[in-house]
């Protein structure tokens, strides 16, 4: 689909996600940090199972996109509808979407002090979880599981960001929000993260990647949703921006 295509759709409404087939789905959201404009419409939708790779510029909108499906307070979501198995997210607080099965991993990862890595995965876990038990996590992390008795904050930024994944995944989540995951890691740390989240999408596991890293990004995702000044650009497979220099060079810098 092109640029001008998608935009049009966009525009026009798409799909009602109240009545539609979408999985999750935003529908014309709108969102402000105090006086500040910074979601300015966005709508898609999101089949179950899908991972797409929501990329753009600094300061398109990505993080405060993420932000209003999860629910924070900021940005204020001032209109739209933001639905997750026929769920109202745009109805509820953060703890109710979370109760929902929204998952969201900040880039500050927000590791709790004081709390050993098992007792932050204790933590999050729903009292009978349906999926996701505390061995099941750690044979996704093993790496957790060496450190289960280890204070959470005093890991390195990797390892906590397998713990703030994993915490994600202790509440049986349906949509997995991340935001930055390869920020600040090296490489190495990089490759091991990128085969969790391989392993994630190997299950079936429906989530929306932020990440500047956008190649990365594009090489995990199915499908690719990139913003510009808080509007959708464009929305397509991944491998049509992998495959189009113009795209990439115009709204990614790549």
């Amino acid at each position: 689909m092109s640029i001008t295509e998608t935009t049009n759709v966009q525009a026009n409404g798409a799909l009602n996600p109240a009545k539609g087939p979408a999985f999750f789905s935003c529908w014309d959201i709108h969102g402000y940090y105090g006086e500040s404009y910074i979601v300015q419409g966005v709508s898609f939708d999101i089949r179950e199972g899908e991972i797409v790779a929501l990329l753009g510029r600094n300061g398109a909108g990505k993080t405060s996109t993420l932000r209003t499906i999860a629910r924070m307070s900021d940005p204020q979501l001032t209109h739209g509808e933001i639905w997750l198995d026929h769920k109202p997210l745009h109805e509820m607080s953060d703890f109710q979407a979370a109760q929902q099965g929204v998952g969201l991993v900040p880039e500050d990862r927000r590791i709790i002090p004081g709390l050993t890595v098992e007792e932050n995965l204790q933590l999050a876990q729903i009292a009978e979880p349906r999926g996701w038990s505390i061995e099941r996590l750690y044979d996704h992390f093993p790496r957790l599981a060496e450190r289960r008795k280890q204070e959470g904050v005093t890991m390195s930024g990797g390892e906590q960001q397998m713990l703030a994944v994993a915490r994600a995944l202790a509440r049986d989540v349906k949509l997995l929000l991340l935001d930055e995951p390869y920020e600040g890691l090296a490489p190495v740390i990089v490759r091991e993260i990128e085969k969790i989240l391989e392993e994630i999408k190997g299950l079936g596991l429906t989530t929306v990647i932020v990440e500047q890293n956008a190649i990365a990004a594009l090489n995990l995702a199915d499908r690719a949703i990139i913003l510009d000044m808080g509007q959708v650009a464009f929305d397509g497979t991944a491998q049509e921006v992998l495959d189009n220099d113009d795209l990439r060079q115009e709204y990614l810098a790549i």
